[in-house]
């Protein structure tokens, strides 16, 4: 039976980000994936490696200077995957936030950020305006622009597990994690590859797998704790018509919401959503209020989607959101990663919940360190604030 300092259920961006962390430090490390890399969430974001300008209302400061040192990370190690953008803030008169407001709030990003020349901000001049994309200009009082970062999800999530490979990291997949049974000295696992019963054991085993991870925790014997999650489904629409001066941020004009329109590979994307999700993650799929949702955004900031509906829609995706267990909406919820283990200060068990794209490498260090007591000292391969990531071959 082959033995592992660490194995990890799920193969995506915090199940990669974990398996490249553990092989650069040194240790044995099995990721097991049931369908493909990115196969879930992780290619069904909004594609940004972002600082998270609008978590500075609700206070999360430190989650806003962590995303903007992880930002800056990506475009140095990751600049065959990640492309730093202008972002355009259109202010109309019944826009719920003054530009003064904005500025205050891209100040505070900047100071965050250390004032790095990629946190630089201002204001696009009125004769600029009509190179935003036949942008609406009625009622319009300013646009703010400053830059954040835009990726493939899917290719940085494969790139991260070919930098673990090249680590000596191993990957299982097609393969379903089906057992994990706890003992003193770790974790005997259990997975199905290729219709037969595979066994192996662990030191330690990290639950990455996203909206199925309390499913996943619940085949762990004996049971461990697993958080108190809510689902939320978020839905995102492309559409023929392309946006090419950068990325837009807008609040939908129902219910004061951000919204991104980006350019997308020759057209445009748009999203997302926010909507409770009560099923099973496997069966999510956007929901036609979503897209009705999400065009009538499109059609008031944009005249030239004013004559598209649903039929013209040519790529629809959901993906869906852990968050921390809340009556308030969703986008108000904080969006720190919760992580959960089965006993301190030596886990057998370590769950990621919830979390952001940005933060996947940020992540992956946290459980590297909250893992350490459990595994052995190992020489150190690499730091992964230093590994190159490449665009998959």
């Amino acid at each position: 039976m082959k033995q592992y300092d660490v194995i990890i259920v799920g193969g995506g961006i915090h199940g990669a980000g974990v398996l490249q962390a553990a092989a650069a430090a040194g240790h044995s490390v099995l990721l097991i994936e049931r369908a493909g890399l990115a196969s879930g969430t992780s290619s069904r974001s909004s594609k940004l490696i972002h600082g998270g300008l609008r978590y500075l209302e609700s206070g999360q400061f430190a989650l806003v200077r962590e995303s903007l040192r992880e930002r800056a990370i990506h475009l140095r190690i990751a600049a065959e995957l990640v492309e730093l953008k202008p972002f355009f803030i259109p202010v109309y008169h019944d826009t719920r936030r003054r530009p003064w407001q904005l500025k205050l709030g891209l100040w505070m990003y900047a100071l965050l950020g250390g004032f790095d020349a990629s946190t630089r901000f201002g204001s696009v001049p009125k004769r600029e305006w009509q190179t935003l994309d036949g942008l609406e200009t009625h009622g319009l009082d300013a646009v703010i622009r400053y830059h954040d970062a835009q990726t493939d999800d899917a290719l940085l999530t494969q790139a991260v597990v070919q930098s673990a490979i090249s680590l000596g990291a191993e990957i299982a997949m097609p393969a379903a994690f089906t057992a994990a049974a706890l003992d003193d000295g770790g974790v005997r696992v259990t997975y199905s590859q290729d219709g037969s019963p595979v066994q192996c054991t662990a030191r330690v085993l990290v639950n990455a797998a996203g909206p199925w991870a309390p499913q996943v925790g619940g085949l762990i014997q004996p049971a461990v704790p697993i958080p108190a999650v809510d689902l939320v489904q978020g839905t995102h629409i492309v559409l023929p018509f392309a946006v090419t001066a950068g990325i837009y941020y807008v609040e939908s004009p129902t219910d004061g919401r951000a919204v991104f329109v980006m350019p997308w590979h020759g057209a445009t994307l748009i999203g997302t959503t926010e909507t409770p999700y009560q099923g099973e993650p496997d069966k999510v799929v956007p929901l036609p209020a979503e897209e009705d949702y999400l065009l009538a955004v499109a059609r008031h900031y944009f005249p030239a989607f004013r004559h598209l509906g649903r039929e013209h829609i040519t790529q629809r995706f959901a993906g869906l959101r852990v968050l921390p267990a809340a009556s308030a909406a969703a986008f108000d919820r904080s969006r720190e990663t919760i992580f959960s283990t089965d006993r301190e200060p030596k886990p057998r068990v370590l769950g990621i919940f919830g979390g952001k794209l940005t933060g996947w490498r940020a992540a992956a260090a946290h459980v590297l360190q909250r893992i350490s007591p459990s595994l052995p000292a190992r020489p150190v391969r690499a730091a992964t604030d230093q590994l190159i990531l490449r665009r998959p071959t």
